[in-house]
């Protein structure tokens, strides 16, 4: 099974006028993502279920899992993201796989044109100037912003399984994957594997 058919039926039809409100959230977002896309999904997370209902706490989750775990960048979440927003306006069938695929265009366009224009811009100044003493207090500062936007994604994904009552395990998995991403050199890869391993047989 897969992220668009953890939902069925629409969740509300989207007009023209939220169709465009989607793709300036996601133009203002990419200034935003700060050590990447994954970054900011705290706020999608709010954007998306909380704020519009456009999504499920189910698909939002399975759309970041399904992307992580593919080879290629992790923004593909977003692609997905916007998939099951246009599945779920679209409904079953041709409609909603092509609100689907204009989901998908209209977050991946609105996420990467900015960021990427930024970051081609901004990374040729910085070369021209790594030597000043701004841009290295600048890259200093904001090694500290990105890892509380990390850990502020790891506590969305977490807390939707849950509190630590019911899903401690999943919570002492979730930080025995910070000590050991923090404090050795093992691959991303390996403890993946572990996480997926563990969730088959039922663990968490």
């Amino acid at each position: 099974m897969n992220a668009a058919t953890t939902l069925t039926t629409p969740l509300t039809a989207l007009g023209a006028g939220d169709w465009f409100n989607l793709f300036l959230y996601y133009l203002s977002l990419s200034l935003l993502a700060v050590g990447g896309a994954i970054a900011t999904a705290p706020d999608m997370h709010r954007y998306l279920v909380e704020r519009n209902a456009w999504l499920t706490d189910p698909q939002f989750n399975a759309s970041i899992a399904i992307a992580q775990a593919a080879p290629g960048p992790n923004v593909l979440f977003i692609a997905l993201l916007g998939w099951n927003v246009g599945i779920n306006a679209g409904g079953p069938g041709l409609a909603g796989w092509l609100l689907g695929a204009l989901g998908m265009a209209v977050c991946m366009l609105g996420v990467m044109l900015p960021s990427s224009l930024l970051t081609w811009t901004a990374t040729r100044w910085g070369h021209r100037n790594r030597e000043r003493r701004g841009v290295r207090a600048f890259k200093q500062g904001m090694a500290p912003v990105v890892i509380g936007l990390l850990l502020a994604t790891s506590w969305v994904l977490t807390r939707a399984h849950g509190n630590f009552d019911t899903a401690w395990p999943l919570w002492l998995l979730s930080a025995v994957t910070v000590v050991l991403v923090w404090r050795t050199r093992l691959h991303l890869l390996w403890m993946l594997g572990a996480g997926a391993v563990l969730g088959a047989i039922g663990w968490v």
